[in-house]
């Protein structure tokens, strides 16, 4: 599907910095569709950014015709893991770094907030905006992934400890996908092996 920059010809020239040298195989498409939906899921339970916001990024960026129909999954909460070809995997680069960057105070404020409490040995979940991240994004995992439609678990499994770790990772990469060149950062960190 071609890409229009009629709308926002920077988006159009980050669209063309996301190329390939070779295509993926299924394993990474399995691991790129996984850590798309990590930060998708991360970036939600930190900001409430939903399929809504999803919409209205990619219809800013001119994107809506490649992934409309994957968002639309996603608000309704269905797994949308099924497919994803490169044209939707580069859309949501696109979309990720776009919210991340919207938000990128909150994102900002949350890491130092974790910064600090690691500093003062203070358990995180204890500081309310911490906790309020680490329940939302519980509950988006047990949703999304732990609870989709076609039933099959998440890879790898992960303990409710792991899956705080997992969060406040996911919560420090998004400081890097809401900087400047963010998508090739993201776009870099997919295809790695």
């Amino acid at each position: 599907m071609p890409y229009s920059s009629a709308k926002t010809p920077s988006s159009a020239s980050q669209w063309e910095d996301l190329s390939l040298e070779r295509s993926p195989d299924e394993a990474q498409w399995n691991k790129i569709k996984s850590h798309l939906t990590l930060a998708l899921l991360s970036l939600e339970a930190l900001a409430e950014v939903g399929a809504e916001a999803m919409l209205a990024a990619a219809a800013e960026l001119d994107l809506d015709s490649v992934v409309a129909e994957k968002i639309e999954l996603w608000r309704r909460r269905e797994s949308h893991q099924k497919t994803l070809d490169v044209e939707q995997a580069r859309a949501m680069v696109l979309i990720i770094c776009h919210l991340a960057h919207q938000h990128q105070e909150l994102i900002r404020l949350s890491v130092s907030l974790l910064e600090e409490t690691v500093e003062q040995n203070q358990p995180p979940h204890q500081v309310a905006r911490l906790g309020d991240y680490l329940d939302a994004f519980s509950r988006l995992y047990q949703e999304r992934l732990v609870g989709d439609s076609n039933g099959d678990p998440p890879d790898p499994p992960y303990s409710p400890e792991q899956r705080n770790g997992l969060a406040f990772k996911l919560l420090i990469d998004l400081v890097f996908y809401s900087s400047t060149n963010s998508h090739l950062r993201l776009w870099r960190t997919l295809f790695e092996s």
